[in-house]
């Protein structure tokens, strides 16, 4: 299958670890020309390096603050400037802290919206442009597969991604004309640290060992394993390619079948 993303600029939030990191890398490996970013420049710095290791191309890197406008806009004029242009956005953004209703206050859900919903309606209100004077572009939005069906001690996370798909559905048919496709996809369990912490404070909340934890989380699984961050990246891939021409307002869900929810 030809992706078409040789020569593309592609712009991946929350990139210096985990899913994000395996979705740039994944855009390496078809030759396009990707721009990393998260907040800590020491740790973008080290995944530039892997990533080269692993795909003989080196990706540009910029710090920023994905919780705050300005920064925000500097990092899409910084892809721009060096690309000229930006023609795939993957939204993605590490989730809210772990907890239930009672936990939280006001600041505690304010930080949350910011940093899961606002953050992608920052980010493509400063792609759109580009997007628009090409008469193409993609975006993916990363959410989780609690938007089908809501994750345990999760109540912020259950409720802000829930509006990424909202804003997905609606952006798929206002950016039609423009030749603009914008889906999501809906992690379920894969091997990152984010699902680490969340299992252990699910042991500290109900007095379980991490390792019961993982195993009650595997017995839902029908694959039987903990998703590869690679296998989440090759779908990001697909969705923000040439090959994807008639996909968009989807949510697809990457979960090895865990899910049981009807949509």
């Amino acid at each position: 299958m030809h992706f078409g993303l040789e020569g593309k600029t592609v712009l991946v939030l929350a990139s210096g670890s985990g899913l994000g990191k395996a979705v740039a890398g994944e855009f390496l490996k078809e030759g396009a020309d990707v721009v990393l970013a998260g907040r800590g420049a020491e740790k973008l710095e080290r995944a530039a390096a892997d990533l080269h290791g692993v795909t003989g191309n080196t990706p540009r890197f910029q710090q920023c603050d994905i919780t705050k406008a300005e920064e925000l806009h500097r990092l899409v004029c910084f892809a721009a400037e060096k690309h000229g242009s930006v023609d795939v956005l993957v939204n993605n953004a590490g989730g809210p802290p772990a907890g239930t209703f009672e936990m939280f206050d006001d600041g505690a859900w304010t930080g949350a919206f910011e940093l899961t919903l606002l953050s992608y309606v920052r980010a493509i209100r400063e792609v759109l442009p580009y997007m628009k004077q090409r008469d193409w572009g993609r975006i993916v939005n990363s959410t989780s597969s609690s938007v089908r069906e809501a994750i345990e001690n999760l109540i912020l996370s259950n409720t802000f991604r829930l509006g990424v798909i909202g804003l997905t559905k609606s952006l798929a048919s206002e950016f039609a004309p423009y030749g603009i496709l914008v889906n999501a996809i809906g992690p379920g369990r894969f091997d990152t640290e984010r699902i680490r912490s969340l299992d252990r404070s699910l042991a500290e909340k109900k007095g379980l060992s991490i390792e019961e934890v993982s195993r009650a989380s595997l017995s839902r699984i029908p694959m039987g394993r903990y998703g590869d961050p690679e296998e989440y990246g090759r779908l990001a891939v697909f969705l923000g390619s040439e090959a994807n021409t008639y996909i968009t307002g989807q949510t697809i869900l990457a979960d090895g079948g865990m899910t049981r929810a009807v949509p």
